[in-house]
């Protein structure tokens, strides 16, 4: 029970002790009147004033006007016998709740406009225990115009999130399925095809063994090498499934451009940290595009790769000593720069290329800063 209680508290904060007070309160306006008759007529419209904002939150359609224009009334009543403007801030947070615009309009309109004239009849009249509380006054004042939109306004909100929220389920739930059925297309187009193959060679060789042995031995050669095709087109797809760290494919550029007789110069001035693995996946994409574009069409006898981290993002520095790029439409004749624009739009990135003593190519990718 203790528990619940605790429990309740930390989901609520103070805003039950607020409600009780302002319940409580209109009795202490009401007992300041010397007249009986006026203490039994305020405690009566308090009770009616409670019971009607109950039945306002559970009607719907035209009793939300009836409960409304009691609760107003009672509102200004108060207000004018006994100073107590208060159920002005019941008024406007049961005001904020309507979710139809229009009875929404129509009662903040009337409810503020009714506020506004009971307040300025205390002014006018002076009264003593209204000037003392005139700050407060002023307050509710203000609450019961921004309140109802307040509320409104976080509903919706409330709504939106709750929609976006779904609609991520949605899409996380098309993505996997569109993976697994890519998953399936690639194991059938690549292990399904070999292991045929495999199959029917296999087939043909126990066939051929004894009528035609070197025959044999050569089908059983296909089927050895058919074999070790699908177990690197295997190994190539689980490769890719799992993503590609940045030090596995530095160490991949360094073999593709020691083949190409280019020097490979690699300067690390940040170590990269807290950058997940598909973002570690993307600028391995990006870099290995770019350095098949310098082995391809660059003519460099030196390529320099520099990674850098700052608190917002992720930076890729490739230079190289080559040709460089002659104008702005090589971005889109196959060189493969086209395809890392493409990949770094889906994250937000940046591809920045400059044709001066040589070609260099910037690549930045902004991280998300976790709040400690």
């Amino acid at each position: 029970m203790i528990k619940k209680y605790f429990s309740f508290l930390k989901s609520s904060g103070i805003s039950p002790y607020i409600w009780s007070v302002f319940s409580i309160l209109p009795f202490y306006f009401i007992f300041q009147s010397p007249s009986l008759i006026e203490k039994i007529v305020g405690t009566i419209l308090t009770v009616i004033f409670f019971i009607s904002y109950r039945f306002a939150f559970i009607s719907k359609k035209w009793p939300v006007y009836l409960w409304s224009c009691i609760l107003i009334g009672i509102s200004t009543a108060m207000a004018i016998l006994f100073q107590y403007v208060y159920f002005a801030f019941f008024i406007a947070f049961y005001n904020g709740k309507i979710r139809n615009q229009i009875p929404f309009l129509v009662l903040y309109i009337i409810h503020l406009i009714c506020a506004t004239i009971s307040i300025n009849y205390n002014v006018v009249l002076q009264e003593p225990l209204f000037l003392k509380q005139l700050p407060f006054v002023i307050i509710i004042w203000i609450s019961a115009i921004l309140l109802p939109f307040n509320l409104r306004n976080k509903k919706k909100q409330e709504k939106l999130e709750l929609q976006l929220k779904d609609a991520n389920k949605k899409i996380a739930e098309l993505i996997k399925q569109e993976e697994r059925q890519r998953i399936a297309r690639d194991l059938h187009d690549t292990l399904g095809q070999k292991l045929s193959l495999i199959g029917l060679k296999s087939d043909l060789a126990g066939k051929l063994v004894y009528k035609d042995p070197d025959q044999a031995r050569n089908e059983l050669k296909d089927v050895q090498q058919t074999a070790r095709t699908a177990l690197n087109e295997v190994r190539k797809m689980v490769s890719q499934m799992r993503g590609i760290r940045l030090k596995e494919e530095i160490i991949r550029v360094k073999q593709i451009l020691k083949a190409a007789e280019i020097d490979f110069i690699y300067e690390e001035e940040t170590k990269l940290t807290n950058v997940s693995l598909f973002l570690e996946n993307i600028l391995s994409m990006c870099l290995k595009e770019a350095v098949n574009n310098v082995v391809k069409h660059s003519k460099a006898t030196y390529c320099r790769v520099t990674t850098k981290q700052s608190w917002n993002e992720v930076c890729i520095i490739i230079h190289d000593n080559g040709v460089g790029i002659v104008a702005e439409n090589d971005l889109g004749k196959g060189s493969g720069l086209h395809g890392i624009k493409e990949r770094l739009e889906f994250v937000n990135g940046i591809l920045e290329i400059k044709g001066e003593k040589g070609t260099t190519i910037i690549i930045k990718i902004p991280t998300v800063v976790k709040q400690s």
